[in-house]
């Protein structure tokens, strides 16, 4: 009887490197449960997604290695392959907000073991006009942290060097005049920052995008943050975030899944941590269900 085919991508400098030193443990752990593995260590930007295509018609079951932007290049190729194949998703990235969101395990040899004993999830993903996104579109403060803190760094100090490179700009915060086209209804004005979002952590914080989050649900949460004019408004907007509980009228929460923005200047955006250029014009939905994800959802989160 031929056995089912398995590709594992990793991204061999994610996460400080730690695959290497479980990546025998993990090819076994595949093996034994049948499958032939190809393994595919990724070599520059967007090779992760370039081998999906090709490779996905030739297997059963892809497993990513990598953290956020790694899952992004092969969800990306999954969308764009001919055939439709399940994920399986081995957390290994600095941050890691999908997986959290999943409850997937941080120990890697767990999540391995969790995806050949899981079931399929059938979980959203985001189109950003012509891009696809698993987890997060953003604009605004600190949104390009995350793409321009060298890779070697956050390796070394992991969310310290996120606070390190944010800590240059927080005293000349940028705005964004935007205005939303949204469930029938308009807003406009100056915003320091934006998301639309289906995750239950963001940047590693678990009460930013507000309470039911599902991820299979159609709709994607939405939070814009209006310019404070003042330190008070300021206070008033980073309490209301931390606390999760609505006492300011500077911050916008929705949920939707379709929402167009336009800015009048070009506005850089961010998709999945990486870089998803600067528009003045955005259309943002949902396509619900279309990722198989395989998931252990009787397993036990981070252990």
């Amino acid at each position: 009887m031929e056995k089912e085919k398995l590709l594992l991508i990793f991204n061999p400098k994610a996460g400080k490197g730690q695959i290497r030193s479980k990546l025998f443990e993990i090819i076994d752990i595949f093996v034994k449960h049948e499958y032939e593995v190809i393994v595919h260590p990724t070599q520059k930007v967007s090779d992760a997604y370039e081998k999906t295509i090709e490779l996905a018609p030739e297997v059963d079951l892809i497993v990513c290695c990598g953290g956020d932007g790694t899952l992004d290049e092969v969800v990306n190729g999954l969308m764009e392959a001919p055939v439709r194949v399940p994920l399986g998703y081995i957390p290994a990235g600095s941050t890691n907000d999908f997986a959290n969101s999943l409850k997937i395990s941080k120990n890697m040899v767990r999540a391995a073991k969790d995806i050949v004993e899981g079931q399929l999830y059938p979980c959203d993903v985001g189109v950003f006009n012509e891009k696809n996104f698993v987890y997060i579109a953003a604009f605004g403060l600190f949104t390009d942290v995350s793409y321009e803190t060298d890779q070697n760094l956050k390796n070394v100090l992991g969310h310290l060097a996120y606070l390190l490179e944010g800590s240059k700009r927080i005293f000349n915060i940028p705005t964004a005049h935007i205005k939303v086209n949204c469930n029938g209804e308009i807003l406009e004005g100056d915003y320091i920052y934006g998301m639309v979002t289906n995750a239950r952590s963001v940047g590693g914080f678990k009460k930013l995008v507000g309470p039911d989050v599902e991820l299979n649900d159609g709709l994607f949460e939405v939070t814009l943050i209006r310019n404070p004019r003042n330190p008070i408004e300021l206070n008033e907007i980073i309490s209301s975030l931390l606390s999760a509980d609505d006492k300011t009228n500077l911050i916008d929460n929705f949920k939707t899944d379709y929402i167009e923005i336009e800015s009048l200047d070009k506005t850089a955006w961010t998709l999945d941590g990486e870089f998803g250029g600067e528009h003045t014009s955005v259309k943002i939905g949902t396509k619900r269900h279309a990722l198989d994800l395989i998931i252990n959802q009787n397993g036990e989160n981070n252990l």
